[in-house]
């Protein structure tokens, strides 16, 4: 935990630097997960700059939007979390009345968001290999569970309380919202199995860009559009491949919202609307080929597009994927002490 205190600490530093630039918005979001071209088209037009602070885990977030001392403005939270700090007061609620594009959005997407963000993004998590080097694509959790002995080393995972127990979790043929305690713990123990083989466990879109040990991950824990991520940072187009394995996955949804005590909160609310309208929704959806929850957006888009299942999923692989819930404060503490004992096992 004392490392993600700095980081946290870290981010919150850089977020107070910025908070005295006049017109200056502060957006906490993953690297890589919004296209630049749009908000640099929405500050020629409004004169109000973006200034983008990454995390590489939900608990980083979730700690950095805690801080009563941080100066975020809006943020991209999974669906959980718009949950908790909505209910919390800590994000601004949203309707149409004060974010026009929602009205492009399902309700069924928006009750996912809690009413406290526009449904932004989503996707699927799954394995992330490179073909140069996995002959065999990967079709089931226990390839990456239980890796060949080619793999040693070669793995990289990705220490989020909730994320790194879908893999344990969905080959158990459990829920991957589980409190219960017995299976949380065989979780473990498949975990504890897999340390050996594993190189990392930093978020794949961070280790790859650390030279340390960049070349040496061949196989990763990561979600639906990193691999175009993955080929851009590493010079290799075509190389990463994203594969969902057969027992089903997670199917996540992130959620983007303002903070409520924003200092800029007009402008905020401002940009989100911006961000959700058809034409802005669409080419953020290209341009990091995931899909949009924009009904608006969606027919903007090209039809090889809709059809790539890269992009959209087949039904098939929805109708066995799982959504994120709410856990206990137990259940996040034991698989919060679960994460932190896995580097013994190394």
């Amino acid at each position: 935990m004392q490392g993600r205190t700095a980081i946290s600490a870290f981010l919150a530093t850089l977020l107070l630097a910025t908070a005295a630039r006049a017109e200056t918005l502060n957006l906490l979001i993953w690297e890589s997960y919004i296209d630049q071209k749009i908000l640099d088209r929405w500050s020629s037009i409004t004169g109000v700059a973006v200034h983008q602070v990454y995390y590489d885990s939900g608990d980083t977030r979730d700690e950095v939007l805690a801080d009563p001392n941080s100066r975020v403005d809006l943020v991209v939270t999974g669906e959980n979390s718009a949950a908790l700090f909505g209910r919390k007061g800590v994000l601004e609620k949203v309707d149409e009345t004060n974010v026009a594009s929602l009205r492009d959005y399902d309700e069924t997407w928006r009750k996912r968001c809690s009413g406290s963000g526009l449904p932004y993004l989503w996707g699927t998590m799954g394995i992330l290999y490179r073909s140069d080097v996995v002959s065999q694509p990967p079709t089931s959790w226990q390839d990456l569970m239980r890796p060949t002995a080619a793999l040693a080393k070669h793995v990289a995972m990705y220490d989020d309380h909730n994320e790194a127990f879908v893999a344990p979790l969905m080959l158990l043929g459990q829920s991957i919202n589980t409190n219960d305690s017995a299976t949380l713990k065989a979780a473990f123990t498949l975990m504890k199995e897999q340390a050996p083989s594993v190189l990392t466990y930093e978020y794949i879109i961070s280790s790859i860009q650390n030279p340390a040990v960049s070349k040496d991950i061949y196989m990763a824990l990561g979600y639906s559009g990193d691999q175009h991520v993955l080929n851009d940072k590493a010079g290799t187009p075509g190389v990463w491949r994203y594969a969902v394995p057969k027992e089903g996955t997670l199917s996540w949804l992130d959620c983007m919202s303002v903070v409520a005590k924003s200092q800029n909160k007009d402008r905020a609310l401002a940009l989100l609307d911006y961000l959700g309208s058809p034409g802005s929704a669409a080419a953020n959806a290209l341009a990091l080929n995931m899909p949009t929850a924009s009904k608006a957006a969606y027919k903007l888009l090209p039809e090889a597009v809709r059809a790539d299942p890269a992009i959209y999923p087949p039904s098939d692989i929805l109708a066995k994927s799982q959504y994120q819930q709410e856990l206990s404060t137990e259940s996040v503490l034991l698989r919060r002490r679960i994460i932190s004992t896995l580097a013994n096992f190394q």
